[in-house]
């Protein structure tokens, strides 16, 4: 319970800030906002800053007020696009030798080779589906470099993902913000699109987890 808590003071607290900013320098605050969808897409060290929340917030907070939707989508979705394609360029340089660690949890080959077959179990589409869910995202396009992935298919999905998770989470918030109950529970509402989007992650988790079963230990036979 003391997580959500400071979550939620954390959340009203940025809630705050942001319409301050917009309200204190509109430039300032389209430059903040892009920077910040850029690192969480484009950076494989910042997959902790937010992102449907983000979006969601930003379509909510652009309702009755001179920050300009369309322009939130266009800006944003270029920081998205521009994101993945450093990711990808970052993986496809570095990442084979980032991946020689055998002793780091992160940078594992173990974790390169699972990713792989990640891919190779949802192809192209991993792009876009990555978009939808937190700390994959950051991750998606790093791999997909690392797997030498065809770049012009790349950027095709890199394009098409940014503007359906963009456009998706500024409209809900642009229209589902404004709905009384949602005003009154706002932070609450932001901590659900946070649970939902790693639901398939936990799921995936635990469906890993449950087939993991132990091997049978062979019978020794007796001797005669």
């Amino acid at each position: 319970m003391e997580l959500i808590r400071s979550f939620l003071e954390w959340l009203h607290g940025l809630e705050g800030w942001l319409k301050s900013l917009a309200g204190a320098n509109l430039f300032v605050f389209y430059s903040v906002v892009f920077a910040i969808v850029f690192a969480e897409t484009g950076l494989v060290v910042t997959p902790f800053l937010p992102g449907d929340s983000l979006l969601f917030l930003l379509g909510a907070l652009a309702h009755d007020s001179p920050i300009s939707l369309p322009l939130l989508f266009v800006l944003l979705t270029v920081a998205a696009v521009v994101g993945d394609a450093v990711n990808y360029a970052i993986g496809y340089r570095l990442g084979p030798a980032v991946f020689r660690s055998e002793r780091s949890w992160l940078f594992s080959k173990k974790h390169l080779l699972r990713a792989q077959a990640f891919y190779e179990k949802y192809g192209s589409k991993t792009i876009i589906l990555a978009r939808f869910v937190p700390i994959v995202r950051t991750f998606a396009p790093f791999v997909a470099g690392i797997g030498k992935m065809e770049y012009r298919r790349f950027v095709v999905y890199n394009v098409l993902g940014a503007m359906l998770w963009v456009g998706l989470c500024l409209t809900a918030g642009y229209f589902f913000g404004q709905i009384e109950w949602v005003k009154k529970h706002f932070e609450l509402v932001i901590v659900a699109i946070v649970v939902i989007s790693v639901l398939p992650m936990v799921i995936e988790f635990g469906l890993h987890t449950f087939r993991k079963k132990p091997e049978p230990v062979a019978e020794q036979s007796e001797a005669a």
